[in-house]
This record gives structure tokens, C-alpha cells and sequence, in this order.
């Protein structure tokens, strides 16, 4: 209570004081035995010179200059280097001291003279010298004490390269009442850092959401998403290097907060803001102008962000908030139509409201703290307050930073249920392919009932005729039905190796290959049913089949194969007729052995058709595999043992030799026989023409 009494009663005393203070110019502040003055305003006792003399004592003649003086930031279109003088006589017996205050600036050099005597610097300070952690607030105030009848001269020299100049108003306190200026100033600075700080802590929270989100769906959105968070906490955090009495983690740097106060915002506010927009609206596939309008404009920004820190290395503090001003302003219209542009497109992509939204925050946020801060300031010095993290601005970063990370949690949501649509079609399609073998199974076991019916039947009917004709008759059937009884043994082989690896890519939760090979291996399915029931196929069908079951093979192995398919022109492919499936068995046995060579880090495997006699086809199936010798050594089972694929192919040659009266030879070659150094196997296939 005592407290509040005595600070009144100041306050009553401050206000008769300056109520009572002669503005007219005086020369020196005379102090005697009644002189106690709580607050007193030193403009008519201060005279200035204006020049830029380091900290040399300037030559000029220091004159009275009231206009120098202003109680409110105020811009001076250039940098202050300004000189105060104060004269300070005690004719009392008693020495006098006190606190002379000036405001906070950018450099405040302190001096005195003793009459006869060359200038002596006392202190030095300012917002962007000290750094004296929480007690450079203190420094502002300078120290005054002359004792009993003597005279002494002060000397202030500062230098402002800000934008803006802070009110510069000399004032002289006593130590209570600026006991109670410093504890007034305290409470008020406090609040803003207190609201400052619950940004912070609000921004704190969002960049852990981003980064959390990332480790669980990787996305460029949350990278900038994230930078953007992170400039805006250095941003805000810097703030607080300019609230007096408050301290920050980045007091031991007072330049740090200059280099990040325009550059910061050209960073959050357009960099990173066009950035995360291009890949949050996905913005290259949906609206391609829109894209490189976005991509340009940020690659200008970029460039914006290096030139202001060039100038704030330079000193051309003025530069940084004059491009950022330029910025602004040639910001406004086109901002406003890519938002109407978006507004007509948020109906059909649901994204675009959350980020217009923020967007709007923002945008609204920063132009109506600039319209409220132009008529006390004018247009000039509301132009260097763009930068100030005035309420309204942290509100509008607030609200647009919710609803930037409400629209990547929704995006994210969408994402997941894409994932789960896209597994669940997979798993339809492998259940469907199940049931498509079932039946194909079925088909199969049906062919060969079918057949063994027609087999009895025709016997039955052979022994009713002639037996010559009977026996001959009985033959060519059998052999037939034979070549259609083994043709029906290749299909489930080939299936069974294809449903390995289309489990293997189910279990690897590859869904695009799996999505992929399953729709090849429908085609292959078909084809093979329908060469099933064939004798012969056209050479067109079979390199058509056999191209889509070696990139199925190459699929399954990754890549690790190469294979080549070489046809000689004056073949008439479409024409020219072989035996359906004969080929198939010899190319999946290269692929199979050809794969599995250490010494080859890509199997190659190639196949060659050659016209080497009008009525005669050579088909060559090369490959770089271990060969046969390196194959039998390696293998576990018994010598005897043949690949069924190739056996099943080879008694199928000897049934159509049989059938048709024809030729068909099988020549298999190992590379290592003729030349250690090589390996692999080619294998020949000789085929007539009927």
C-alpha cells in the first residue's frame, strides 16, 4: 500500500514538473541545494550535433535541435548518427546523482569532460552491441554524478541504422523514481514476452506434430510444413531481444535477431509458404500453371532472402525492409487471385479449403496490422513495422499454422484409406486369380477325362473295323492325344512357379508390382489355356507369349536379368506356324539356371529365330547362367533327375516326329565345354516346316 501511496505521489510530482518546464533553451542544468527533481525532461538543456565522426567528439557547433526529438517510433529515411550534449553544474555542497535516458537504440556511446580536460568514454551499449544477458536493460540509463560545485559536460553519442528509430526523448530520473520507471517498463514488456512465449510453446507443439507425421508417412509437405514452423519459432524467439528487461536464448548474438527479422519472414511467409503449397495441393498435376508460377516466384524469393542478408552484412539495415516493403505490396493483388483461384476449385479437391483458410488468416492478419499501424505512424513508418509481431499477426500465424496441420492430417487420412482401398483390391484380384486357377484345374482334369473317354470310344470303334486300318487308326489317336496329355502336364508347372512369385510380392507388400503381375499372369493364363487346345500356334503368338512371361521373370528377379528377343526380318512371323509350347519349357530352364550365376551380377538371356533354309526355323536360346556340368555338380538330386519342364518338351517332340512325319531336333550346348573362361548353355531347336 506504502508502495502505491509513494508512486502516486511521484506520479502527481512527475506531471507538475513537466506542467512547469520551461522549453526555452538553456545552456546548462544548474543544480543547488533545492534542486530534486523526480522526472525531468532534458530537452531544453540538451543541444545536438548531427555528424557521422565514429566516436570522436564532432568539430560542428552543438545547437538546439528539438525537432531531432520524438516520443514514438519515427522513420528518418536514413541512418541517425547524432551527438547530445548536456552541461551539469552543482553549486550545491552535496554531490548530485541521477539517470539520464534516452530510449533504446541501435549504438549509445556515453562520455564526459572535466573543464580543461579531453573526453573520456564511460560506457558503451545498444541493440545491436550489448550483450549482457538481462542486465543490458540497465545500461540505457546513464549514470550522472557531479560532485559539490563543479561542472561537468556529458556527452551521448547514438547511432541508429534501424528502419525505424525507437522514440528518442531525453529524460533525467532520480534513482526511485527510475526505480519505479524500470518496474513499470518491466510489467509492460513481460506480458508480450509472456504471450510470445505461448506462441513459442504452441509452435513447439505443431513442429513435433510435422516431424511425428513424417517418420510415419514420409511426405516433403511435412518437411516444409516443419521449416516453416522452425523459422517462425527462431522468429518469435528473436522477438524477444527487443522487449526490454526480457532475455532470450540468443542474447550472447544482438546482430542475430537483425539477420532474421525480414529475411525470417520472407523465409515462413513466401518461401516456404509457396513451397509447401506446391506439394501439399499437388499442385504439378493438378493446376501445372499454377505449379511453375509457384516454383518461379519461390526461386525469386530465394534470391530476395541472400541479397537482405548482403545488406544486413553491409549495413544497409534500411535495404531489407524497403525490398520486403516492394515485396509486400506487389504480393497483395496476385495473392488475392490465386486465392479466388483456388476458391473456385476447393469444391472438387477438398485440400484447397484448409490451406486457402490459412491463407486468408494470414493474409487478413498482415494487412490489417499494417492499415491500424498507418494512421499513428504514417505510411513510411507503418512500412518498417511490417515486421512487428503485433497481436494480430501471431493470430493470424496461429490460426493459419491449425489449419495447415489440420490439412496434412486430413491429407494423411486420405492417404491411409487410399492405402487400405488399393490392399483390398489386391486381395480381391489374388482371390479371384485363386479362383481362377481352381478352375482352370478343373478345365484341365476335365481335358483329360474328356480325352481318355474320346480314347476309349475310339479304341471300341477301331476294334469294330478292319484291323489294319484299326491298328493304324488307333495309333495316330493315341500319339494325339498323348502330345495334348503332356501340353496339359506343362500347364500346372508353370503355374505353380508363377504363384511363388506373386506370393513373394504379396508378402513383400510390393501392391504396384503384385497389382501388375497378377494382370500379366491373367494374360498368360488365358494364353495358355488357349494353346492348350492347340497343335500349333503362330510364331507371332509365341514371342508375343514369350516377351510377357520373361518380364514377368524379370520382375520377380528385380531387375537382375536381361533378356533379348531377335527375329529375323524375312521371317513372316504371323505365317509361319510352330508347335504351341514347345519353346516355353527350354526358356524358363535359362532363366532359372541363367539367373544363378555368382560370376554374373545380371543374367542376360537371349533368343534368337533364324530362316537358315526355306523349310527350316533355328530358334536359339542363349544364356550366362552357371551351365549344365556346374548345374548336375551343384545339384542334390539323384543323376537321373531331369527338369520335368524340358523332358515333358522333349517327349513332345517325339510324339509330333511321330505324328506328323517330321524332324524336330533338340541340340543343347554347355558354353564351358568349348571355353572354361565362358559359361552358360545354348540350346538349338530345329524346326520343320509342314
Amino acid at each position: 500500500m506504502k508502495r502505491i501511496v509513494i508512486m502516486l505521489l511521484l506520479f502527481f510530482y512527475t506531471a507538475g514538473a513537466f506542467a512547469n518546464v520551461n522549453l526555452t533553451p538553456i545552456d546548462t542544468l544548474t543544480t543547488d541545494s533545492t534542486f530534486a527533481v523526480a522526472k525531468m525532461d532534458m530537452r531544453p538543456y540538451v543541444t545536438v550535433s548531427v555528424s557521422e565522426s565514429n566516436n570522436d567528439l564532432p568539430p560542428e557547433v552543438f545547437q538546439y535541435q528539438p525537432e531531432i526529438f520524438h516520443d514514438s517510433p519515427q522513420n528518418n529515411g536514413q541512418v541517425n548518427d547524432c551527438w547530445l550534449r548536456l552541461i551539469v553544474k552543482n553549486t550545491s555542497k552535496q554531490d548530485v546523482s541521477y539517470r539520464f535516458f534516452a530510449g533504446w537504440h541501435d549504438y549509445m556511446y556515453w562520455f564526459f569532460q572535466l573543464p580543461g580536460q579531453p573526453v573520456q568514454q564511460l560506457s558503451a551499449t545498444g541493440l545491436m552491441l550489448d550483450n549482457g544477458g538481462v542486465e543490458r536493460w540497465n545500461h540505457y540509463a546513464f549514470h550522472i554524478q557531479v560532485p559539490a560545485s563543479q561542472t561537468i559536460t556529458y556527452y551521448l553519442h547514438i547511432i541508429n541504422k534501424s528502419y525505424n528509430e525507437n522514440p528518442l526523448v531525453p529524460i533525467l530520473y532520480n534513482e526511485e523514481t527510475y526505480g519505479s520507471f524500470h518496474d513499470v517498463q518491466l510489467d509492460s514488456f513481460r506480458k508480450e514476452a509472456v504471450i510470445i512465449h505461448v506462441l513459442l510453446g504452441m509452435l513447439l507443439v505443431f513442429f513435433s506434430i510435422s516431424i511425428i507425421n513424417y517418420i510415419q508417412l514420409p511426405d516433403k509437405s511435412y518437411v516444409y510444413f516443419a521449416a516453416y514452423i522452425l523459422g517462425l519459432i527462431l522468429f518469435f524467439a528473436l522477438r524477444l531481444e527487443s522487449k526490454p528487461f526480457q532475455l532470450s536464448f540468443f542474447h550472447k548474438w544482438p546482430m542475430l535477431k537483425y539477420y532474421w527479422d525480414v529475411p525470417g519472414l520472407l523465409f515462413c511467409f513466401y518461401l516456404m509458404y509457396l513451397l509447401f503449397g506446391n506439394t501439399f495441393l499437388n499442385l504439378k498435376e493438378r493446376y501445372p500453371f499454377m505449379e511453375k508460377v509457384f516454383t518461379w516466384v519461390a526461386a525469386v524469393v530465394g534470391g530476395l532472402i541472400v541479397l537482405c542478408m548482403v545488406c544486413i552484412s553491409a549495413e544497409k539495415f534500411h535495404m531489407p525492409t524497403i525490398i520486403y516493403g516492394y515485396v509486400y505490396f506487389l504480393t497483395l493483388a496476385p495473392l488475392l487471385a490465386v486465392f479466388i483461384a483456388l476458391a473456385r476449385r476447393s469444391r472438387h479437391h477438398p485440400l484447397v479449403r484448409f490451406f486457402l483458410y490459412g491463407s486468408a488468416c494470414l493474409y487478413l492478419a498482415c494487412l490489417g496490422s499494417f492499415l491500424l499501424q498507418v494512421k499513428p505512424m504514417g505510411l513510411l513508418g507503418a512500412l518498417g513495422e511490417l515486421t512487428a509481431p503485433t497481436m494480430l499477426l501471431m493470430g493470424g500465424v496461429l490460426l493459419q499454422a491449425m489449419f495447415f496441420l489440420a490439412g496434412l492430417s486430413y491429407r494423411n487420412k486420405l492417404v491411409h484409406l487410399e492405402r487400405t482401398r488399393t490392399q483390398e483390391l489386391l486381395i480381391k484380384q489374388l482371390n479371384k486369380n485363386k479362383e481362377l486357377q481352381r478352375k482352370l484345374n478343373e478345365q484341365l482334369e476335365e481335358l483329360v477325362k474328356e480325352q481318355t473317354t474320346e480314347i476309349l470310344r475310339k479304341k471300341q470303334e477301331l476294334e469294330e473295323q478292319r484291323k489294319i486300318q484299326l491298328e493304324t487308326e488307333y495309333d495316330k489317336k493315341l500319339t494325339e492325344i498323348e502330345l495334348k496329355a503332356i501340353r496339359a502336364q506343362i500347364n500346372p508347372h508353370f503355374i505353380f512357379n508363377c504363384l511363388n512369385s506373386i506370393q513373394l510380392f504379396v508378402m513383400q507388400r510390393d501392391y504396384e508390382y503384385a497389382q501388375k503381375y497378377l494382370s500379366d499372369f491373367s494374360y498368360l493364363i488365358r494364353k495358355t489355356l488357349d494353346f492348350s487346345r492347340r497343335n500349333f500356334i503362330s510364331l507371332s503368338d509365341e514371342i508375343t507369349y514369350l516377351n510377357t512371361y520373361l518380364g514377368l521373370e524379370k520382375m520377380r528377379f528385380e531387375n537382375r536379368m536381361e533378356y533379348e528377343i531377335v527375329v529375323d526380318p524375312e521371317i513372316a512371323t504371323a505365317e509361319l506356324e510352330i508347335p504351341a509350347m514347345l519353346l516355353q519349357p527350354y526358356v524358363e530352364n535359362a532363366v532359372k539356371h541363367g539367373m544363378t550365376n555368382p560370376k554374373q551380377p545380371t543374367g542376360q538371356l537371349k533368343i534368337f529365330f533364324n530362316q537358315i533354309a526355306p523349310d527350316m526355323l533355328e530358334c536359339v536360346i542363349a544364356d550366362n547362367g552357371i551351365g549344365i556340368a556346374r548345374s548336375k555338380a551343384l545339384r542334390t538330386l539323384p543323376k537321373h533327375h531331369q527338369s520335368s519342364g524340358m523332358e515333358i518338351s522333349q517327349n513332345r517332340a517325339e510324339l509330333l516326329n511321330k505324328m506328323y512325319r517330321t524332324d524336330i531336333q533338340i541340340e543343347i550346348i554347355d558354353k564351358s565345354l568349348e571355353d572354361e573362361s565362358n559359361s552358360g548353355t545354348i540350346v538349338k531347336i530345329f524346326i520343320p516346316q509342314l
